[in-house]
């Protein structure tokens, strides 16, 4: 029985099985089978036709029927059927179209109206991330209560975050982080509160300024472990309330401006896993609070201004697999405890004042992938220090960053130990020698940058055999010989191509070379790639940086140039001998957040000016042969917006009035204009350049009375010199441009005083009146000048951004010893003043001899009186100090001596008289230089013989006139005798014979009859 019934049993089990099989496979029938519901078909179809999509990403939602659950992007329910992800976010980063030829970021992203989205009511998962749609974030989002999963991070919305997100109860990921505006902002965050299920809330890139309950808010969401808020524009106190980050692993702060006080809470979450504190205001001593985050597995706080040496207690984080120092001041060396942090696997410690690192315990991180020490003093032999790193860790490493290390001798062998090395980087060292050939043997090589170092010999063949390779920097060294065909015949992947600086190199390649790659980055300048213009670059065709400057170019840019490459953000062709015209309309479209530069200068171009596009920011001509109105560049497009940032115009044939065309270009901060034609007025609209720091009008034709630029309050160099302006100096000038540090009014018409106003530019280190009519004193506030005062020791330039890989630096021309000379990178090093050739009278006011840090003074050619200043001899700096052609009396100051750097001195035509005092300098000018005076001793003929005048310093005492001491009792007696000796030479022949006397009356009377006849003719 017992057998019988387990058969019954078995019989049914099988019979419950096969049905519930049965039933399966006809479950799984039904479920491959679902389809979309056709209103969410419909909303999908009137979704994409709202949509720009340049890309074709949705090409398979077609409207010619079939299953919209087979569309790519999204996600239907197996049951149901119904759309509950929506997976359309930018497949590529926006950093990839600065890069990557074809911007593929860009034109990835999709464009348009998103009100569709309002059909699909069961979606559980929303993607949108990386496009375009702009406008405010569609409030009815809100009333998609079926949403976990949120993304609009980089999706081009703007405005206010709108508050309804907060009905999305179910949401347990939210991220709206915005990388490429400053257009999102919140003024609060309560609308998050109702997020109870909010896991991941990124928020960066947001402005929060105003949303002072952040910290209130974040704490209290109870679910929360992941909280990015990078780049915020945070309050930095926060209220320190009681923390309830209880669930928290992950925060990011960076990029804000928070200070120490905040550690008293942050280094109470010892639970977090992950800590990003990079970007902020800490400083002092390494926090020690940190050493009880012993969960910790990241840990970024680099770019802050922490500043003592690395505790030894971090290497004992163990479980750090994380962790970035770099960019602060930290000190002393990296111990041989660096050993310690076994689960690292990216260390960077780069831009420290760090001196020596014990490289063997580095070399002994097995887990280590990632090493980047770059700015560290090793001060070794490049191939000591790969000996060194070859450990376990020569197994793992795949980035080493050791740029600017003060490494030197020859790249060896050694570097082959590294078979798994995808980005090395070596730059900005002394390593010296042929580029090795362990080189080749690392098959797995992505990126390389051995640039600015000594490298020499020629370029290898065999690097065209790095297939792998996407980026070569290879720039500023001393390499040389014919680069050809083969050395790129297998670089398929490179993108990156930097290697301008090699004075020695030459591109032989055949007329039809079309290359393997498409670059992004092409950079060759000082190569000789002529003299014909390069054709091979036709082939590429989405090139975002072009330098082919000092290329040897003899030839006609072709027409195909033109419109090969329209995204491009960085053009430079200076420097060559191309010639002809260029295309009518320049076309450019970069990418996202970046304004195009473009180089053409110092080649021979002609013709008329282009007409600009509005996203250029950068546009150099100077130096060419253009002619014509400047109208057809600043006046087309005008309503359009301008991005326009530098404009160099100088040294062409430019004609004809400047336009009245500046209201649209609002951005300018650097215009060169000088030494060409332009004629007329200087158009009012200028004075509405509100960002212009640098305005060069230099030798041209303008005239007429300057207009207002007291709005350009940011202005530090004007150079109007060389022109007919007249009228007298603005006051305007010292009374708005409190900014300014060169003026140069030099060889105009302005007249009347020198406005006292001036005298109020604290910043002001060239001052140049010269050749003008201005009359009246010279102010006694010029002592004033501050930046005068003091002595200047900075040589850094002064610059102005000029696109995204160069400054502009600020270049003048500058009167000193009667020789124009061009100032650029040592300018700050320049303090003059030229006040020359004009009208100027009264005494040289003492107070001049306070601008202790001056290094010329040209007073010359004017009606100045009295005696020179006695402190003359406090200017220590002076080099150049030129007073002749002026009316000064007096002796030279003795004090003049203590000049000890003056290498030129003119006093020539002035009423000085007395001694020249004695020093190595006064004694070596020539002799024309003291011309013109009452002078005596070297380097003069006249030596001062023992009764001659001497010079009295001191002024005048009893018995002395004009501060000479005169012997009255010897010049009575001399004026006696030569009296007497005079009369009686005459008188006495004429008194004692009689014939003389005859003679002499007789030719009297002669005399007065040719007289008389005169008169009556």
């Amino acid at each position: 029985m017992i057998m019988d019934d387990s058969k019954k049993i078995g019989i049914v089990v099988f019979l419950e099985l096969f049905c519930l099989s049965f039933l399966v496979v006809i479950l799984c029938n039904a479920i491959s089978d679902a389809s979309c519901l056709e209103s969410e078909r419909q909303a999908l179809l009137r979704f994409k036709q709202d949509l720009t999509d340049a890309s074709d990403l949705l090409a398979s939602w077609s409207s010619n029927g079939g299953n919209c659950c087979d569309w790519t992007r999204l996600v239907c329910d197996n049951i149901t059927g119904r759309v509950i992800e929506l997976r359309l976010g930018n497949l590529h980063n926006p950093s990839d179209d600065t890069t990557f030829p074809g911007k593929p970021f860009e034109r990835s992203r999709l464009s348009g109206k998103v009100v569709s989205l309002l059909g699909l009511k069961h979606l559980r998962y929303l993607d949108l991330s990386g496009n375009n749609f702009g406008g405010q974030i569609p409030g009815f989002l809100g009333s998609l209560h079926n949403l976990r999963y949120l993304n609009l991070s980089n999706a081009g919305f703007e405005g206010w975050i709108p508050a309804q997100l907060g009905n999305l109860t179910n949401l347990q990921y939210l991220d709206l982080h915005d990388t490429l505006s400053d257009h999102l902002y919140a003024e609060n965050l309560q609308w998050l509160t109702n997020l109870t299920k909010l896991k991941l809330l990124d928020l960066s890139g947001i402005t929060l300024s105003k949303a002072s309950d952040w910290f209130e808010v974040t704490n209290a969401l109870p679910s929360l472990t992941v909280l990015r808020l990078s780049d915020c524009d945070l309050d930095p106190f926060p209220p320190l309330k009681t923390v309830n980050f209880s669930s928290l692993g992950t925060l990011d702060l960076s990029h804000n401006t928070f200070s120490n006080s905040i550690f008293s809470w942050i280094f109470t979450l010892t639970s977090l896993i992950s800590l990003d504190l990079s970007h902020n205001s800490f400083w002092g001593h390494f926090p020690d609070s940190l050493r009880n985050m012993t969960s910790l597995t990241y840990l970024s706080l680099s770019s802050n201004q922490f500043n003592s040496s690395i505790p030894g207690w971090l290497y004992g984080l163990n479980h750090l697999q994380y962790l970035n120092l770099g960019s602060n001041n930290l000190q002393g060396t990296i111990s041989e405890d660096v050993g310690n942090l076994t689960s690292v696997v990216s260390l960077i410690l780069s831009n420290n004042d760090l001196e020596g690192a014990a490289l063997r315990s580095l070399g002994n991180l097995c887990s280590l992938t990632t090493l980047a020490l770059s700015g560290v003093r090793l001060s070794q032999d490049i191939s000591q220090v790969l000996e060194s790193l070859s450990g376990c860790l020569s197994d793992r490493l795949e980035f080493l960053f050791l740029v600017n290390c003060l490494l030197s001798g020859h790249l060896s062998n050694e570097l082959g130990l590294f078979r798994n090395l995808r980005d090395l980087y070596l730059a900005k060292n002394l390593i010296s020698g042929p580029i090795p050939y362990s080189l080749r043997t690392l098959a797995s090589l992505r990126e390389v940058d051995i640039s600015e170092n000594r490298f020499n010999g020629s370029l290898p063949e065999w690097l065209g055999q790095l297939k792998e390779l996407e980026v070569l920097w290879i720039g500023k060294n001393m390499l040389e010989g014919a680069v050809s065909e083969v050395h790129f015949s297998n670089l398929t992947r490179l993108r990156l191509l930097q290697a301008s600086g090699n004075h020695g190199l030459s591109l032989r390649v055949s007329p039809g070379w079309i290359p393997p790659f498409q670059l992004g980055v092409i950079a060759l300048s000082s190569w000789n790639l002529g003299p014909r213009f390069p054709h091979w670059l036709r082939s590429q065709k989405d090139f975002l940086f072009l330098d082919i400057s000092v290329a040897g170019i003899i030839d006609t840019i072709p027409d195909w140039f033109w419109n090969l490459s329209s995204q491009f953000f960085y053009m430079n062709l200076s420097h060559n001998q191309i010639q002809g015209n260029v295309a009518e309309i320049l076309n450019t479209n970069p990418p996202a957040g970046y304004a195009s530069s473009i180089d053409l200068s110092s080649n021979f171009l002609q013709g008329s000016l282009p007409c600009l596009p509005s996203n250029v920011g950068t546009f150099d001509l100077s130096n060419n042969s253009f002619s014509g109105s400047m109208s057809p560049l600043l006046c087309c497009k005008m309503e359009e917006p301008k991005s326009l940032g530098t404009l160099h115009l100088a040294d062409n044939y430019l004609s004809g009035p400047i336009p009245d065309c500046w209201m649209s270009w609002p951005s300018i901060f650097s215009m060169d204009l000088k030494n060409n034609n332009l004629s007329g007025s200087l158009p009012s609209s200028i004075g509405s350049l509100t960002f212009l720091q640098s305005l060069h009008l230099r030798k041209n034709n303008l005239s007429g009375a300057l207009p207002s630029l007291q709005n350009c309050s940011s202005l530090l160099a004007l150079d109007l010199s060389e022109n007919e302006f007249e009228g007298s100096i603005p006051s305007w000038i010292g009374e708005k441009l409190s900014k300014i540090m060169i003026v140069s009014l030099r060889s105009n018409n302005f007249q009347g005083d020198i406005p006292h106003e001036l005298c109020a530019l604290s910043s002001l280190t060239i001052l140049d009146l010269a050749h003008n009519n201005l009359s009246g004193k010279i102010p006694e506030c010029f002592n004033n000048f501050s930046a005068m005062v003091s002595r200047r020791n900075s040589s850094d330039p002064i610059s102005y951004s000029f696109g995204h890989f160069k400054n502009s630096v600020e270049t003048t021309l500058v009167v000193i010893k009667g020789i124009l000379l061009e100032y650029s990178s040592t300018l700050r090093l320049v303090t003059s003043m030229d006040l020359s050739d004009n009208e100027l009278s009264g005494e040289i006011p003492d107070g001049i001899t306070d601008l202790l840090g001056l290094r010329s003074l040209n007073l010359s050619i004017n009606r100045l009186s009295g005696r020179i200043p006695q402190s003359i001899g406090n200017m220590g700096t002076l080099e150049s100090f030129d007073l002749s052609f002026n009316q000064l009396s007096g002796a030279i100051p003795a004090s003049i001596s203590n000049l000890t750097f003056l290498s030129y001195l003119n006093v020539a035509y002035n009423n000085l008289m007395g001694k020249i005092p004695t020093s190595t300098q006064l004694q070596s000018f020539d002799a024309s230089n003291f011309a013109g005076n009452n002078l005596c001793g070297p380097p003069l003929s006249d030596n001062c013989s023992t009764n001659a005048v001497k010079p009295d310093d001191a002024g005048n005492r009893d018995g002395s006139v004009g501060g000479l001491e005169v012997d009255w009792f010897w010049f009575y007696v001399s004026a006696t005798l030569g009296f007497v000796v005079a009369f009686w030479s005459i008188a006495g022949p004429l008194l004692f014979k009689k014939s003389w006397r005859h003679a002499y009356f007789k030719m009297l009377d002669s005399m007065g009859t040719k007289a008389r006849q005169c008169f009556r003719r």
